[in-house]
C-alpha cells in the first residue's frame, strides 16, 4: 500500500510551503529518513526526510509550487507501482483533525483572514485593520506581500522610504532579442529576503554608528586558547569573542535588546543572539538561544553548529525564531565595515568588519595592532545616538580588555 508524503508544518504560524527541489525522482529507491525534497517557508529552508522506505512512485507537486501544509505532495510505494508524473496544480490536503470551535468574539468575518504574528505586528504599527485587506494566501490568509502592497498603495501621507526611493517599475524590464543578458527569476529565498529588507526599511528609522576597536588582547587570547578549543572540536574565532562581549553590552544597555510593540517597548530579560550565515544565493539568521547563559566555549560551539546546519539545510523552524539581537560578519569576506539592515522585529544589528594588522598611534608612536571596525545599525524610534554610542563604548571596552574565562 502506497504511503502519502505531505507538506510538513514547519512552525506554528506556517500555513504553506514551496517545494524548491525534488532530491529524489519518480522511480528512485529511498530509505526512511533519507532527504526526499527541499522546501522554503516564511521561517526556514529545509530538506524533508522520507517518512518510509520504498520507491517514489508519484510526484504530485512540481518544483516552484506553493501548497498548504498537510497537502499530499508525493506517494511512496513499491517497485512496479510507478505512476505517470502528475500535472495537477492543486495538491490534495490530507485529512486533519477538526479544529476546536472558536469563541464568537474571535470571529471577525464570514471569510477567515488569518495572519502570521509578523503581519499582525505590521498591522498594529501602521494602524491597519487586517479585516479590510483581501488576503491572497491560503484560505484568505493575509500575507506579508498583501500587507506591503496595502501599505504602498494606501492614500495619504507617504512612508519615509517612499519620499526618497523612486517607484519601482510595474513590469519587468523588456530586452531586445539577441541582447547580451541573462534573465533569471528570483529564487524563493531571494524573494523572501527582498520582502524582509524592504519591510525593515519601512518599519525602522535606521541610523548607524561605527567604532574602531583594538583586537590585540583578543588576538592574544585566541592564540593561547586555539589548541584547547580544537581539542573540543571547534575553532575559536573573533566572532565568538564579539558575541560574548555583545552579551555583556546588552546587559549594560538593555534597550538595545528590546523590540517595539505598537506604542510600547518590550524589554527582553533573555538574550537570543542571531548569527547571520551566508548561503549560496541567500542569507539566513539562526539563533543562539539564551546566549547570556553561555561562556566563550559554548558560544563557539553554538556558532559552529548553527552555521554548519544552516549550510546543510538542516535547521528547524525553532532555530531561526525569537532572536533579540543579530550579529553579521561581512569582515570574513574582507569588508572594512558595512551598514546592515535591522532584522525585524529587533531594534539593532551589529556588523563586524575585517580584523587585521594596521598602523596606529600608540603613546605618540606608530605601532602595529590588530584593528577592526564594528557598526551598530539601530532603530532611532527608540534608541538615541547617545544610547547607541554607550552600547558601543561598552562593547569596545569589553573587547579591548577581554577577561580570560
Amino acid at each position: 500500500m502506497a504511503t502519502p508524503v505531505v507538506m510538513p508544518q514547519m512552525g506554528e504560524s506556517i500555513a504553506e510551503g514551496t517545494i524548491v527541489r525534488w532530491i529524489k525522482h519518480v522511480g528512485d529507491t529511498i530509505e526512511r529518513d533519507e532527504p526526499l525534497f527541499e522546501i522554503s517557508t516564511d521561517k526556514v529552508d529545509a530538506e524533508i526526510p522520507s517518512p518510509t522506505a520504498g520507491v517514489l512512485t508519484e510526484i504530485k507537486v512540481n518544483e516552484g509550487e506553493t501548497v498548504p501544509v498537510n497537502s499530499i505532495v508525493a506517494m511512496i510505494g513499491q517497485a512496479g507501482e510507478v505512476s505517470a508524473p502528475s500535472t495537477k496544480k492543486d495538491a490534495r490536503p490530507a485529512p486533519r483533525p477538526p479544529a476546536p470551535a472558536r469563541q464568537p468574539a474571535q470571529v471577525q468575518s464570514a471569510t477567515p483572514r488569518s495572519s502570521s504574528p509578523l503581519v499582525r505586528r505590521m498591522a498594529r504599527e501602521h494602524q491597519v485593520d487586517i479585516s479590510q485587506i483581501s488576503g491572497t494566501g491560503i484560505g484568505g490568509r493575509v500575507t506579508k506581500h498583501d500587507m506591503l502592497k496595502h501599505l504602498g498603495s494606501e492614500p495619504g501621507e507617504p512612508l519615509e522610504t517612499e519620499r526618497t526611493t523612486p517607484a519601482r517599475p510595474q513590469a519587468a524590464a523588456r530586452f531586445k532579442a539577441g541582447e547580451d543578458v541573462d534573465v533569471v527569476p528570483m529564487s524563493v529565498m531571494r524573494r523572501k529576503i527582498a520582502e524582509h529588507m524592504v519591510l525593515s526599511r519601512r518599519t525602522s528609522a535606521h541610523v548607524h554608528s561605527v567604532f574602531e576597536v583594538n583586537f590585540t588582547r583578543v588576538a592574544q587570547l585566541r592564540e593561547a586558547k586555539k589548541a584547547e578549543y580544537e581539542r573540543e572540536g571547534v575553532k575559536l574565532t573573533y566572532l565568538s569573542f564579539v558575541a560574548r562581549a555583545a552579551v555583556d553590552a546588552l546587559h549594560a544597555v538593555p534597550i538595545v535588546n528590546s523590540s517595539v510593540d505598537g506604542d510600547n517597548i518590550v524589554y527582553k530579560r533573555y538574550i537570543n543572539l542571531g548569527i547571520a550565515v551566508a548561503l549560496d544565493g541567500g542569507l539566513i539568521v539562526p539563533v543562539i538561544k539564551d546566549a547570556h547563559e553561555k561562556d566563550l566555549l559554548d558560544l563557539s560551539k553554538a556558532i559552529a553548529d548553527l552555521a554548519a546546519r544552516a549550510r546543510a539545510r538542516r535547521l528547524s523552524p525553532g532555530d531561526v525564531q525569537d532572536g533579540t539581537f543579530t550579529i553579521t560578519n561581512p569582515g570574513v569576506f574582507g569588508a572594512l565595515l558595512g551598514m546592515p539592515i535591522i532584522n525585524q522585529p529587533q531594534v539593532a544589528i551589529l556588523g563586524v568588519g575585517a580584523i587585521e594588522k594596521r598602523p596606529v598611534v600608540v603613546d605618540d608612536a606608530i605601532g602595529i595592532r590588530r584593528m577592526g571596525h564594528l557598526t551598530l545599525g539601530y532603530d532611532h524610534r527608540i534608541i538615541d545616538g547617545a544610547v547607541a554610542d554607550q552600547f558601543m563604548a561598552t562593547l569596545k571596552q569589553k573587547l579591548e580588555n577581554f577577561e580570560d574565562e
